[in-house]
């Protein structure tokens, strides 16, 4: 089953394409989408439609930035109903294990973890799909309202120490740096938001614990708010704990809070197998490193949980038809064929946004 998200995703989607010149009409019917549709904020649609507009509306303009560009204006109440329950968490940390909790009425792509480290702690976020593809739009857009929640309920005036992405830095930093305001790490080994551990156990003076009950009792009583995939769960936890070797299926059933014998009963009943979701999060991970000529063969193999790189490239060519130094490659080749095209492109582009 495709992966489905509120249309509330690609909030300021149309304002961002219209600064940059964009008519996105062609690219919204290539990916099956309309502007009625995406009106209504709490209508589902498919990640990979998504992702898709956010990369192509992203190449068209030229504009790397387009996700962030459309995450700065983002409030928390383009969350939809689970708002009103996060407004009122007791703190930062409470409002991101909400977060965790209502993930599947929230954006059900979006996997997030809470790692304490000492005095500081990493909010790691990533962009799950389905599909084996990289998104650097959807990765900077998701992170970016991580990073607007937070502001929220501990003020403007708050910045992380530092944020991370695991794609390659812009060459132009300057929209990254007036954001986030702290220190950025590009080609990092996560996505996410590092910060004091005081800052996500800080009181949050708006909490009214009599409107987070109610906004409890309020949204657990919507149909369907109990349902969360197993399948989804374990591919999250997997997708977040694989590059920190912590992925055993053994390890994912504590992070899911339950027995070993529990979760394999209940990936039985829904038809998956622990290897078979651990495969697929390796193809959708295996692509953003390969396509990210700054990580080393033998690095990328170890983020997907081989330390040996024969065993990596075995699993690879299995998987894609070819060894990975094969693949880079033809992706590098592409790549210069793709620069020589570009006052080509560069003219196309200019006749989409007239249209």
């Amino acid at each position: 089953m495709a992966t489905l998200l509120r249309a509330a995703a690609l909030t300021n989607y149309f304002e961002v394409a219209s600064q940059l010149g964009l008519n996105p009409q062609r690219l919204l019917t290539k990916v099956g989408l309309t502007r009625k549709l995406l009106a209504d904020p709490e209508q589902r649609i498919p990640l990979a439609a998504v992702i898709t507009l956010l990369e192509e509306s992203a190449r068209i303009t030229g504009c790397n930035t387009f996700g962030l560009r459309m995450a700065q204006s983002r409030h928390v109440g383009d969350l939809g109903v689970v708002s009103l329950l996060l407004t009122h968490q007791r703190t930062l940390r409470m409002a991101v294990l909400t977060m965790m909790r209502y993930q599947h009425l929230l954006n059900e792509s979006l996997a997030i973890h809470i790692e304490d480290a000492g005095k500081t702690v990493i909010l790691r976020q990533e962009v799950v799909a389905d599909f084996a593809a990289a998104s650097r739009q959807g990765t900077e857009l998701a992170i970016g309202v991580l990073f607007r929640m937070c502001a929220a309920l501990l003020g403007a005036h708050w910045h992380p120490l530092g944020v991370s992405f695991t794609h390659s830095a812009p060459e132009d930093l300057q929209l990254h740096r007036r954001i986030f305001k702290c220190a950025l790490e590009f080609d990092a080994e996560f996505n996410g938001i590092v910060c004091p551990a005081s800052d996500l156990d800080y009181p949050n003076p708006l909490a009214d614990p009599t409107m987070a009950r109610y906004a409890a009792r309020f949204i657990d009583a919507l149909p369907g708010s109990g349902v969360s995939s197993i399948a989804d769960d374990v591919r999250k936890a997997i997708y977040v704990g694989l590059p920190m070797g912590r992925a055993t299926i053994e390890q994912v059933a504590q992070a899911l809070g339950m027995n070993l014998r529990t979760l394999q009963r209940r990936l039985e009943e829904s038809g998956h197998t622990f290897s078979e979701l651990t495969n697929e999060v390796r193809r959708a991970l295996v692509l953003r490193y390969m396509e990210n000529p700054n990580y080393r063969l033998r690095r990328v193999a170890e983020l997907l949980g081989y330390s040996i790189l024969s065993s990596f490239t075995r699993w690879f060519t299995t998987q894609f038809g070819m060894a990975p130094i094969a693949w880079r490659r033809t992706r590098s080749s592409r790549g210069e064929a793709r620069k020589s095209n570009a006052p080509r492109r560069s003219a196309a582009r200019a006749s989409l946004r007239r249209q």
